[in-house]
């Protein structure tokens, strides 16, 4: 019988869904099964299980599966690309191999008459064989398999020639690879992939969940690296022939239905060019604050000072803890008919809905001071400027708090109290810190405890940090480690905050010049809750783990 009747038989597609496939393979030649896989109406697992009832094969998982690297040399490397079958194990004088194509008896017998061996398939969905296949052989293997095999782009990380490097970037496999590469990052969900030029090997990394992981990758790729990278550059519109000073540069790419920003800089290095690229992908920016990870009394704290006409609201924090993506989510939560919003920003990370935004640029001299001062004539109700870097900034931004505006802003300072001072250092006087400042929210991203590997377990209190209080007998939680989380334990990033509100004594302290640890005190007998202890309340409630609290956080 075949699948597609016995998928019917069973109840677990309809009649009309059995057409659609049926119509899909008339117009595309697609299998029944496969079209019904693609087209969304079954899982290609359930229909694995079908054929292996039906041909007496085993269907297995490969979460957990480590393969000797003997047995994978059985198996040239061009085959398991091409046919996307994995020699899993070798006993007796029998090789195991896992496939997702049952009825591909021709690679059985291939890899029988290569390998000498009788040969034992058994069945795996698709995407777990091509993470197996990127795990052993790395992102990109199968083109850079080819490159090599070639021999057309033997040695080129010598070239220098910039019309030999143009022809060699425009190849079609070098456009592959930079593809597979950028691909496999926004696969991972990765924010930034490092390309570090060193002298016997090319490293790729990717910042995932905001901490560095080596991305697998074929040795060989060593060899290809000025292609990959003046592709790159080209991608970006930078000057291929510039190998000496650093250049920035942007790249779109539409993957599916969304598209992804690439901000690009590479800098010349002692080994070659290093590369960072900055994914920014455009559908996943607007969250709302208590999607971020904001409690629900911090988050009614800081609508009142959203709803307030004027003054400056501070989000504060080190380079990648989300500040943008806050202040963004605050201005959504406030756009409408009623107010013109404009905002200045150095780049414009992500377009929003109903908001006037102005991109920074130096090279004709319009900073953000320059934009603030210029946009305040545009009769703007609400003002956004993407960071206070300067005195004059500063001033322009108290001078438009004091003129009946409301403005956003961020600054690197590593706690809310450190904002006024770090301002009143800049050479604001204290006197108009106080009366224009009316919020500060520092913040840091932790990791979330992945949900598919989550164990509940009761802590040693000995090793607990000792403003950590837990009841007795409480657990907590935290991630083993699995494919989903690529063994890390940690899925996903929620932000920790501290929310700051000016009132007169805070004010008072500022006006005085009182030292960090005097505003603090202040504040927190007017409701501040620190990072620390926002971080132990969602350890408490199983979002993520102490470990996670300390690195974010200061001693």
């Amino acid at each position: 019988m075949m699948i597609s009747e016995e998928l019917l038989r069973r109840g677990l597609i309809t009649p009309g869904h059995l057409g659609e496939a049926v119509r899909l393979h008339e117009t595309e030649g697609v299998r029944l099964d496969r079209a019904l896989i693609r087209l969304g109406f079954v899982s290609e697992r359930c229909v694995l299980e079908l054929l292996g009832e039906q041909l007496s094969l085993a269907v297995v998982d490969l979460s957990d599966v480590t393969i000797d690297a003997g047995t994978l040399r059985t198996v040239p490397s061009k085959l398991v690309f091409r046919k996307k079958i994995v020699p899993l194990s070798r006993h007796n004088g029998t090789l195991q191999v896992v496939t997702s194509d049952a009825y591909d008896l021709y690679a059985f017998d291939e890899i029988g008459l290569l390998t000498g061996l009788n040969i034992e398939p058994v069945l795996a969905p698709r995407d777990e064989i091509d993470k197996i296949i990127k795990t052993h052989y790395g992102v990109g293997g199968d083109t850079v398999d080819e490159m090599v095999g070639g021999g057309d782009l033997d040695a080129i990380s010598t070239v220098e020639d910039t019309e030999d490097l143009l022809e060699m970037a425009e190849e079609a496999s070098v456009i592959k690879l930079v593809n597979e590469i950028i691909l496999e990052a926004i696969k991972e969900r990765a924010s930034d992939i490092h390309i570090e030029p060193y002298e016997h090997e090319l490293s790729i990394r990717y910042r995932i969940d905001g901490v560095l992981q080596e991305a697998t990758v074929p040795p060989q790729i060593h060899r290809f690296q000025a292609a990959i990278i003046s592709r790159i550059k080209i991608l970006a519109d930078m000057n291929i022939a510039e190998k000496r000073l650093p250049q920035d540069g942007r790249i779109k790419f539409q993957v599916g239905n969304g598209q992804v920003d690439v901000r690009t800089s590479v800098i010349p290095m002692l080994f070659g060019e290093g590369v960072v690229m900055r994914l920014l992908d455009k559908s996943s920016v607007l969250y709302t604050l208590p999607e971020l990870g904001m409690d629900e009394l911090t988050f009614e704290r800081f609508e009142r000072l959203l709803r307030r006409p004027h003054g400056i609201i501070l989000v504060t924090g080190p380079t990648g803890s989300g500040k943008t993506t806050t202040l963004y989510a605050a201005l959504n939560a406030i756009v409408g008919s009623d107010k013109k919003i404009l905002t200045v920003e150095d780049p414009v990370e992500y377009h929003l809905e109903g908001i006037n935004q102005i991109p920074v640029s130096h090279k004709i001299g319009l900073t953000f001071e320059r934009g603030l001062r210029a946009i305040l004539r545009h009769d703007p109700d609400v003002v956004m400027v993407g960071e206070i870097r300067d005195l004059e900034t500063a001033q322009a931004a108290t001078q438009a708090a004091l003129t009946g505006h409301l403005v956003f802003s961020t600054l690197h300072t590593n706690d809310t109290a450190s904002a006024p001072t770090r301002l009143i250092d800049m050479g604001v006087e204290p006197f108009l810190v106080a009366s224009t400042v009316i919020g500060a929210l520092a913040q840091r991203l932790v990791r979330k405890i992945c949900p598919e590997c989550a164990v509940e377990y009761t802590p040693d209190r000995h090793q607990l940090s000792s403003d950590f209080t837990l009841e007795e007998g409480q657990k907590l939680r935290r991630g083993e480690g699995c494919r989903a989380c690529r063994a890390t334990g940690y899925h996903g990033r929620l932000g920790i905050f501290e929310l700051m509100a000016m009132d007169e004594a805070v004010a008072e302290q500022i006006m005085i010049r009182a030292p960090v640890h005097e505003l603090i005190r202040t504040a927190r007998q007017s409701g501040l809750r620190l990072l620390r202890e926002d971080g132990w309340t969602k350890v408490r409630e199983g979002s993520t783990t102490p470990e996670e609290v300390l690195r974010c956080t200061a001693g």
